[in-house]
């Protein structure tokens, strides 16, 4: 009996020990699943860099509606990634400011993975020679693509037609055939290099200065035109970041 009742003992805590056991390892082995599965850091949000003039900060709305900055919102709102927006940009730059601007910024390939470049009007408005917006956007595409790494995470926006405010009025014919001169080259240059070329130049004319077309200066346009600027780029700006 004594015999008996030891080997019980013996086996309830062998039996006990191997439950424990047993449980410990499938606690190991869950854990282990749970590290595995860890969300990793997310690499998929947008750092974006618009480059540009008035037209890009916005002049005359408050920040957060210009085009960048409710495309970006945009974005956010409709996709799952965050992004954050640097703007490199003045109000009167022409090609040539915009240039020497970018260089003085220590800026490597690869730092932002979206680019916009929207320049051009200020070329025109001051009587720049055509030639010298030709060398120029070339230069400032490929710093746009160098800085992106990669010609899939640029665009361009057309410069939109002021010929049509109050403010160009009295000029509005000469302004929109060279408003137009000056588009046609950069979409040309632009479908050389598969690059997303975004008309908002129909828009601005479609509105001309209608109700909320235009800011207070009667030239730029308001927060309103902009959110439909924003509509037409936001449909290619995500075919790009899909990509």
């Amino acid at each position: 009996m004594r015999q008996n009742k030891n080997f019980y003992h013996l086996f309830t805590i062998i039996s006990i020990l191997i439950i424990i056991g047993c449980e410990n390892s499938t606690d190991q082995i869950d854990f282990d699943d749970i590290e595995t599965n860890e969300p990793e850091v997310d690499e998929s949000d947008i750092q974006y860099l618009a480059l540009g003039d008035s037209y890009t900060i916005g002049q005359g709305v408050p920040e957060e509606e210009s085009w960048p900055a409710q495309l970006s919102r945009r974005i956010e709102q409709e996709t799952s990634l965050k992004v954050e927006v640097d703007i490199i940009a003045q109000t009167g730059w022409t090609t040539s400011n915009l240039m020497g601007v970018i260089e003085s910024y220590d800026i490597n390939s690869g730092d932002y993975n979206l680019v916009s470049l929207l320049i051009g009007v200020n070329n025109q408005y001051q009587g720049k020679d055509f030639s010298l917006y030709e060398t120029e956007f070339d230069s400032l595409l490929q710093i746009a693509i160098d800085i992106a790494g990669d010609s899939g995470d640029v665009f361009v926006v057309s410069i939109p037609d002021y010929g049509v405010t109050p403010f160009g009025s009295s000029n509005s014919d000469k302004i929109g055939k060279e408003i137009d001169q000056y588009n046609t080259y950069a979409k040309s240059v632009c479908n050389n290099k598969n690059i997303p070329f975004i008309d908002v130049t129909s828009i601005s004319r479609e509105l001309g200065s209608s109700s909320d077309a235009l800011t207070n200066d009667n030239l730029h346009p308001s927060g309103f035109q902009y959110s439909l600027w924003t509509d037409r780029i936001y449909s290619k700006v995500l075919q790009l970041i899909g990509d």
